[in-house]
């Protein structure tokens, strides 16, 4: 059974910024965060992966938006007995559902912080967020309290 532990949880970037978009008092933007998220293995020690979980909001010209945001979290996590690839797929999930909380407060932080209305992402499950962790069975996972710290 795969084990793993956070090691450590840095903010690698958080910004905003305002953009002149003219628009009157009832115009409504679409903002839709767009979600990245990375895992790399260190080579020098095989049990500690990285994790890179974005949450990006930017203005284009077909859709404007009244700021641009990044946040993007690193995690460090220390992982056991991952071993075939669906070892791997639960890891993501997991690993998605242990930061994802930290980048929800900080996209709200920040436009709350800025003087614009907050912005507060859904709470959803580290399955749903991106497509190839959903899988064929669709199924979700419990956690271990003895193996999640």
């Amino acid at each position: 059974m795969i084990e793993y532990s956070l090691k450590a949880l840095t903010a690698d970037e958080l910004s905003f910024k305002v953009n002149p978009v003219k628009a009157t008092p009832d115009t409504k933007f679409e903002i839709k965060p767009l979600f990245s998220r990375q895992i790399r293995h260190v080579t020098e020690n095989p049990k500690i992966n990285i994790v890179v979980l974005e949450c990006k909001i930017e203005s284009t010209e077909e859709s404007p938006k009244p700021f641009n945001l990044l946040a993007r979290f690193v995690g460090v996590f220390e992982v056991q007995n991952m071993e075939t690839e669906e070892d791997k797929r639960i890891f993501a999930i997991n690993a998605t559902e242990t930061i994802f909380p930290y980048l929800r407060a900080a996209v709200t932080n920040l436009t709350a912080d800025a003087l614009v209305n907050p912005l507060t992402l859904p709470v959803v499950s580290g399955a749903t967020i991106f497509p190839d962790d959903r899988g064929a069975n669709k199924y979700t996972l419990n956690f271990d309290p003895k193996v999640v710290n």
